[in-house]
């Protein structure tokens, strides 16, 4: 495995997937921090990382610049020209791609690159075609437990987390 780039939904995947609208219509989403530290993890192994969601919102900008993710396409139908524009511009081999998703609108990009990830919760139809499910849902450390699994088969897993904590022993 040499995952050089990680792509994201956002609901169901970095959030829990329901949407809180306040009686002003405000949209409320709730990100796990364990997710973040996994994005900024992947950041330091040198993996870089983008968001395609179908859904807009201001909440999502916010995690994704608090994040330094690389990409963020908002309001997106076809899912697959966001990717193949970011093939473009990085250079990247499909192979060399992980996409996080959860329902059927991420079907088509999860058939193409070359691992594919869901939360525990996906919906069963995405469960069967993906390579790797996370113990967790989304919104809850799903993209952590992906990112670390990735991590874990390409990198010196105990000397990444030593160099990024700075921490020269601890329990593994």
């Amino acid at each position: 495995m040499n995952i050089k780039l990680i792509i994201m939904d956002v609901d169901g995947v970095l959030t829990d997937g329901k949407l809180h609208l306040s009686s002003n219509g405000d949209e409320l989403k709730s990100f796990h921090t364990q997710d973040g530290m996994g994005i900024s993890l992947a950041r330091y192994a040198g993996i870089k990382s983008a968001i395609i969601t179908g859904r807009t919102s201001e909440a999502v900008n916010r995690r994704a610049k608090e994040l330094k993710i690389d990409y963020v396409y908002q309001g997106i139908k076809d899912k697959t020209q966001i990717l193949n524009e970011i093939i473009a511009f990085e250079n990247v081999e499909k192979e060399n791609i992980c996409y996080i998703g959860d329902d059927i609108n991420d079907l088509p990009i999860l058939k193409q690159v070359g691992y594919a990830a869901s939360p525990s919760n996906a919906v069963p139809l995405v469960l069967k075609n993906v390579d790797f499910v996370a113990e967790r849902p989304g919104g809850e450390g799903a993209v952590r437990s992906i990112i670390d699994n990735i991590l874990e088969q390409q990198a010196e897993y105990s000397n990444l987390i030593r160099n990024f904590i700075n921490v020269e022993d601890f329990v593994q």
